[in-house]
């Protein structure tokens, strides 16, 4: 009786570490998971929808905290109204007022030469005449060339007033307010992406932060699950993987349903999910499985995702 025992308990073994030469692509059925990352590091003010909810597209997830964005976009405003008005101040050229004071300027240097050369004339008269010292007329003569510099200083300063500026100051006032331009537009989009808003149809599935919570930058704060039909996702056995391939017709066998459920072959995996293939024996490699999925039919859009799926391949060699 002993040895009878130890005998089939020895079988029991072998059949246990024999490979498992299955003839179904196991797996469940599941949709297309959404989740949404906060870009900063900020505190839920809102959560307009819950758990469990069907959701539309540019439904509001989750609302942020706004306040120091806001303010970061108030600057750059202010540094785009600077740079527009620096560049206007530019292009229109120097006010009115500041012209005629320069021409007021051109017009008194121009009385002060005219005075300083009669004076001079004078004084050269009274030199020849022996009436007065060389040394004033060399006094005279030093107040003319002082008022004629005087002069052209300051039809230089008018014309510098009158000709505008330079083509170099005006492109770079233009690149300025171009950059002042691209931060606002930055800024706002910074502080859109602090609204969560769903970007496809789905169920809300998740939300993994509480109203009043501070989230970390990329933390994920909203999942959906897309409002598609679910495809099965399923381990095929190496000795069915050749023949199937993507766009191959099979039926797949839902757990609840009674018939089963029309699908194509979507993808499959070039490599094994399980041990690599080099760490395997010949009768080793019947263990290697293959990701796969399998688009359903549109009948299938209301099933529930998670349930369970097997795909029969034993016709299918």
């Amino acid at each position: 009786m002993k040895r009878l025992l130890i005998c089939s308990a020895f079988l029991v073994l072998l059949t246990a570490c024999s490979p498992d030469d299955s003839s179904q692509a196991l797996g469940t059925l599941e949709r297309d998971r959404v989740t949404f990352t906060a870009t900063a590091n900020e505190i839920i003010r809102e959560l307009p929808a819950i758990e469990g909810s069907a959701v539309q597209k540019g439904d509001v997830l989750v609302r942020l905290d706004t306040t120091s964005q806001e303010a970061v976009l108030a600057h750059a405003v202010a540094e785009q109204s600077k740079a527009e008005a620096y560049l206007l101040k530019l292009t229109n050229g120097e006010r009115p007022e500041d012209i005629a004071a320069a021409q007021a300027s051109v017009n008194r240097a121009a009385a002060q030469l005219t005075e300083a050369q009669k004076n001079y004339a004078r004084k050269a008269e009274l030199v020849e005449k022996k009436l007065i010292s060389q040394s004033e007329k060399d006094t005279a003569l030093a107040s003319r060339d002082s008022a004629k510099a005087e002069l052209e200083s300051a039809n230089e300063e008018f014309s510098k007033l009158t000709a505008g500026s330079r083509p170099e100051d005006i492109e770079q006032a233009k690149a300025q307010l171009d950059a002042a331009l691209a931060d606002v537009a930055l800024q706002k989009q910074k502080l859109s992406e602090l609204t969560i808003v769903a970007t496809r149809d789905g169920i809300l599935d998740n939300l993994p932060y509480n109203l009043g919570e501070r989230v970390p930058v990329n933390g994920v704060v909203a999942v959906i699950q897309a409002s598609r039909v679910p495809y099965a996702r399923v381990y095929v056995p190496a000795s069915h993987r050749i023949d199937f391939v993507p766009g191959k017709s099979v039926l797949v066998n839902v757990d609840g349903l009674d018939a089963p459920v029309d699908g194509k072959v979507r993808w499959v995996a070039t490599e094994p999910s399980f041990t690599p293939y080099y760490a395997l024996t010949e009768d080793e490699r019947s263990r290697l499985m293959y990701l796969a999925e399998v688009d359903l039919e549109p009948s299938a859009q209301n099933l529930p995702s998670g349930v369970p799926a097997q795909i029969d391949l034993a016709g299918e060699l």
